[in-house]
């Protein structure tokens, strides 16, 4: 049944798919959607406008209009199927390759590099486990106890030259786009992740762009619901591949 209620609106020509609005939203009522803002349902929505701080452009805003009645079982049964959606995504029991948990001999220390035959060509691979997509590494993973993790936007490795060498070397790293995946299955993982692994450091590196922001939102969020103080650091890095911002965020 619709009625005269207060309900988020959304500008498509402001709306630049940052998706930093998805996990500001608590009900779940948004998604990014061929790179724009959109609402799931009407019925999702409440109308209190949490949104609305976390959009850079002002594409959201609070209007009344005729829309249906906010159904607080409707979401409950929706944050209910987001998180079975995202618990499926952990399960490894299908044959693909890329859902097996592996741990990998790491790169070896400066002393024994410094020990071992001079060799020409490109340094190798700093990479020490599988998987590294966000939505495939369980909260369990065993690589993740106690670690130094690394939240990569997945355009960083191939922006950043130096990548496997100032990053990766003696960090966990799970990569994913904020702007594609499932923003609020991400705040979920992370959630988790925090309350479980103890963690000693947080690096986030993200690309300096607009729907890039929404990385930093995700751990912000994902912070405060595990109820966690874990130290972190934030790089941006350029289109072109150039460090342009890096410090410690304050708790």
């Amino acid at each position: 049944m619709k009625i005269m209620r207060k309900i988020i609106d959304i500008n498509e020509e402001l709306c630049t798919g940052c998706g930093q609005c998805v996990p500001s939203c608590a009900e779940g009522a948004l998604t990014i959607v061929d790179g724009k803002a959109r609402m799931i349902g009407e019925k999702y929505c409440d109308g209190l406008g949490a949104c609305l701080g976390e959009c850079p452009t002002g594409a959201l805003k609070v209007i009344e209009r005729e829309a249906e009645d906010f159904d607080e079982e409707a979401v409950e049964e929706l944050m209910l199927r987001k998180e079975e959606e995202a618990g499926a995504g952990q399960k490894l029991a299908c044959g693909c390759p890329s859902m097996h948990i592996q741990s990998f001999q790491p790169a070896p220390s400066s002393c024994e590099a410094a020990n071992r035959p001079v060799t020409t060509g490109a340094p190798g691979s700093a990479l020490t486990h599988w998987p590294v997509q966000i939505r495939l590494v369980p909260p369990t993973a065993p690589f993740l106890k106690g670690a130094d993790l690394l939240v990569a936007a997945d355009c960083t490795p191939v922006a950043f030259p130096r990548f496997h060498q100032e990053l990766l070397p003696g960090r966990v790293v799970m990569v994913g786009c904020p702007k594609f995946d499932d923003a609020e299955a991400y705040v979920q993982k992370f959630a988790e992740i925090f309350t479980i692994a103890g963690l000693k450091s947080i690096t986030l590196a993200r690309m300096e762009v607009p729907c890039c922001g929404a990385l930093r939102a995700i751990v912000d969020k994902a912070l405060a619901r595990a109820n966690r103080t874990i130290p972190l650091e934030e790089i941006v890095i350029s289109p072109r591949g150039e460090i342009v911002r890096q410090g410690k965020v304050a708790a």
